[in-house]
């Protein structure tokens, strides 16, 4: 907790749901959630087994570069949302957000797989 009013203080991430099942073609939304407003400074990572995290969204939802437009990302405040349409096999991975707001940046502890 801030003792301080406006102080960037540890800043605590909430993912849901932390497990998916969906079939091919479906559309799945991944919800993240701060414990203080983090002005949209919200990163979406996707990682799968032996690979470093993949950056997929920044800035909330600013799509990097060569990320399929079947991801997206959206919200303002303390709630982030990231959407995936039209699933493909290749999508099977751990989703997980990450605050760039505050020093040090934080991931969510319950990540989406």
């Amino acid at each position: 907790m801030c003792s301080i009013v406006g102080a960037k203080c540890d800043i605590t991430m909430t993912q849901s749901p932390t497990f998916l099942s969906k079939s091919q073609g479906e559309t799945v939304t991944i919800r993240c959630q701060a414990s203080q407003g983090i002005g949209s400074e919200l990163n979406w990572y996707q990682q799968k087994p032996g690979q470093a995290p993949k950056p997929l969204i920044y800035y909330t939802n600013r799509l990097h570069s060569g990320v399929p437009s079947r991801f997206s990302g959206s919200g303002s405040g303390t709630d982030y949302s990231l959407t995936i349409s039209s699933l493909v096999p290749d999508d099977v991975a751990t989703y997980f957000c990450q605050q760039d707001y505050s020093s040090p940046p934080t991931v969510t502890q319950a990540m989406t797989k």
